[in-house]
């Protein structure tokens, strides 16, 4: 293991004051490390390409992009690089499809100063940081046999009707795409909100947004 003083972390998040404060808690734990920061995307793969990180704090969005595009980059140019999510979104929806990206943690930002030092201890001695309530979940769906990504509750059929509701299309559309009766398509569309647990085509756009 390295000694402490070598550690280097790169902090990147729009908010200086997001920065400054991760920046006084890293160096709490670790007394010399070496910090960078970043604002926003082209900063952060810049740092990425000239310096060894060890640790990557990561917001999710950036005035210039999603981090879910970043990830993939920066492992390209650095795959030992450990990245934790830092983000005020919701873990539950958010937390999985980070950490299958290729992230090593994720942290939302209501959390704790506690919770915080103990991700960037965690991430840097053992390479990962899940929360107890991720660990929860990932046991629930393998217990239950029910998908962790909801959109695999989903049949065949219900995903095409879902994906014409996104784009706009009526029930009777849909019927005569489909070759279907209308009363069909309502079916189906109930059987789709039932399943995801949602109640309006907002909440259907986000969940493709988030999960397909």
């Amino acid at each position: 293991m390295k000694p402490a003083n070598n550690y280097t972390f790169l902090i990147a998040d729009d908010h200086s004051i997001v920065r400054q404060g991760i920046s006084l808690l890293i160096k709490e734990l670790f007394f010399n490390a070496k910090i960078y920061q970043a604002g926003n995307f082209k900063d952060t793969l810049s740092i990425i390409k000239e310096t060894k990180i060890d640790l990557l704090v990561l917001d999710i969005n950036f005035p210039d992009g999603n981090s879910l595009s970043i990830i993939p980059e920066t492992k390209a140019i650095q795959p030992e690089v450990k990245i934790l999510i830092f983000s005020a979104y919701d873990e539950d929806i958010y937390a999985l499809r980070y950490l299958n990206a290729g992230a090593s943690g994720y942290l939302n930002k209501g959390s704790s100063e506690d919770e915080m030092k103990n991700a960037l201890r965690s991430i840097i001695l053992s390479g990962k940081y899940i929360t107890q309530n991720i660990k929860d979940r990932i046991l629930d769906s393998y217990i239950s046999k029910k998908p962790i990504n909801p959109l695999e509750q989903l049949s065949n059929r219900e995903i095409e009707v879902a994906r014409l509701l996104i784009k706009g299309y009526g029930n009777m559309e849909i019927a005569e795409t489909l070759n279907v009766k209308k009363t069909t398509v309502s079916t189906f569309k109930n059987r789709i909100f039932e399943k995801l647990e949602i109640n309006n085509l907002a909440d259907l756009i986000d969940f493709f947004n988030l999960y397909s």
